[in-house]
């Protein structure tokens, strides 16, 4: 048999080497426990409740139950995609919406058409005093809302949309109404009040106006009057087109010569009868 001191010894020296291996372990497990740690908060993403509600009575869509159940909007944005149906309280619900994005809201309808909507869905760190609902580090979720056009640039933002908070949480957003969708084109019915709307009918109309009715306001004006007036017109090289609403019988453009005008000859003048006879016996004479 072995003695005392030496079994003593031997437990001596077997519990100093079990010590340290157990307290590296736990040392290790610790420290894995710390790096798991970061990872899993990194990893968790933050989601919020977006209602897109119909108004309630528009002059385009005054009972907006009358839609068909194929009515649905969509939210999309790069790499993400949601859709939601009408509900019985003409309300799109989007449960679950990823933050820290950009989405664009379209409404979809056989019948009507519906202003798309920009939604900037992001989170901001706000301070304790605020009345608004905080998360875990005094952080909330914002959301933003714009009218957009399609093609336009995405930067180019539009009139501003209100955006309340929900009664059970969340964000709502109305949706506004652009008018109903027409699918056909209407036949063209004549009109009789149509052809008066032709530039070209007015004017032969008040050219016809100014043809039959000129002569009888010649005639009912003072004698000196339309003495003067018959002297302006015969001095006027234009008086030919009125002469048949003046009442004269002679043109007195029907002697002008064009190529003598151009020519800057002066115009011939008739020479009396019997001049001309005395001029033809002289000759005749010689």
């Amino acid at each position: 048999m072995l003695p005392i001191k030496t079994l003593l010894q031997t437990a001596l020296l077997v519990g100093a080497t079990i010590l340290p291996s157990s307290t590296v372990a736990d040392s290790s497990s610790s420290s894995t426990q710390t790096q798991t740690q970061p990872t899993t908060q990194t990893t968790t993403t933050t989601t919020t409740k977006i209602t897109l509600r119909l108004p309630n009575s528009h002059p385009y869509l005054p009972n907006p139950h009358l839609l068909p159940a194929s009515t649905r909007a969509t939210l999309s944005a790069p790499g993400l995609f949601l859709s939601a149906p009408l509900s019985a309280d003409n309300t799109f619900v989007f449960p679950a919406v990823n933050t820290s994005a950009s989405y664009l809201a379209d409404v979809h309808c056989q019948t009507h058409a519906f202003v798309p909507l920009r939604l900037d869905v992001d989170v901001v760190v706000v301070k304790k005093t605020t009345t608004e609902s905080q998360g875990e580090g005094g952080k909330t979720v914002r959301v933003r809302a714009w009218e957009t056009i399609r093609g336009n640039d995405w930067g180019n933002k539009g009139e501003g949309v209100k955006v309340v908070k929900g009664e059970e949480g969340g964000w709502e957003v109305e949706v506004r109404v652009l008018g109903g969708k027409g699918y056909f084109m209407e036949r063209s019915s004549f009109s009789v009040l149509s052809v008066f709307k032709n530039p070209i009918i007015l004017l032969s109309l008040v050219s016809m106006a100014l043809f039959f009715g000129m002569p009888k306001l010649v005639e009912n004006m003072d004698p000196e009057m339309r003495a003067e007036w018959e002297e302006r017109q015969k001095e006027n090289p234009m008086n030919a087109l009125m002469g048949a609403a003046s009442g004269q019988s002679a043109n007195p453009m029907g002697n002008f010569d064009m190529a003598a005008f151009l020519a800057g000859s002066k115009p011939k003048t008739e020479e009396p009868s019997g001049n001309g006879k005395a001029k033809g016996e002289g000759k005749k004479k010689r």
